[in-house]
């Protein structure tokens, strides 16, 4: 039985389970490139960058729990294996074949770009169906990955 919050509509429950359980889905899929990212970056300014790509995942990582969480209290499942992931990410694959932490930086900025996206599209589909609590909740995972991406970008020059 779903937990009736703040009068939602069934509409507004579903849509917003099925919006949140995309993001999260692309969410791990940037938390794992992320993480292909550090494992391999080098050149001058790795350990800045090293370091700062552990910072954004860390942000990434805690916006995926509160939108896993939000899809709990809707009475949904949160789907998080590799295989969902895999086939559910609406995200380009991040190349594994470089090194060079200028590449990394081009690379990472534009997963962030989309992601971010992503993120806006879903705070207003939520909105939109009746439920400001869950966009409140992608709105501040999306004003993370806004700054995170203005921290990566500051690499390029």
């Amino acid at each position: 039985m779903a937990v009736e919050l703040q009068s939602l509509t069934d509409n507004a429950r579903k849509t917003s389970i099925e919006v949140l359980n995309a993001l999260v889905a692309d969410g791990i899929a940037v938390s794992r490139a992320l993480k292909q990212a550090h494992w391999n970056v080098k050149g001058p300014g790795f350990i800045g960058f090293h370091e700062l790509l552990d910072s954004v995942k860390e942000h990434v990582d805690a916006g995926i729990d509160e939108m896993a969480e939000r899809v709990q209290q809707l009475d949904g499942t949160a789907i998080g294996t590799v295989r969902d992931v895999a086939k559910a990410t609406s995200l380009k694959p991040y190349p594994t074949d470089m090194v060079k932490l200028n590449d990394h930086a081009k690379a990472v900025a534009e997963l962030l770009r989309d992601y971010g996206g992503k993120l806006r599209d879903g705070i207003d589909t939520t909105d939109e169906a009746g439920d400001p609590n869950t966009a409140d909740i992608i709105t501040a995972a999306s004003n993370e990955v806004d700054k995170d991406t203005w921290f990566v970008s500051s690499y390029l020059g």
